[in-house]
């Protein structure tokens, strides 16, 4: 029997997160006058990622709902992980 998962998607903590097209996020880098690089990273590991199909090197637009500014935008710039886990007991 095969293990049912839920989607990480619906949970209500969970951001709406949107790859954005190369179109948007050239639009976005030049209004932030910043390289992709420059932004924030996030892991291609994080299971938002996984679960939206972002690679590295995608830019993705997170939504959140605040009770004070209505809604935030932030960016986030999908990488691989440079560091290694550290080895248990280590």
């Amino acid at each position: 029997m095969s293990k049912k998962h839920p989607n990480i998607l619906e949970h209500e903590l969970v951001p709406k997160h949107e790859i954005l097209s190369p179109e948007e996020a050239l639009e976005v880098l030049k209004k932030l006058n910043i390289k992709p690089y420059q932004l924030p990273w996030i892991s291609i590991n994080d299971p938002v990622v996984k679960a939206i199909g972002a690679h590295p090197g995608d830019i993705i637009r997170i939504i959140r709902k605040s009770p004070t500014a209505g809604e935030t935008i932030a960016y986030r710039y999908v990488a691989v992980d440079t560091v290694k886990p550290r080895k248990k007991g280590a």
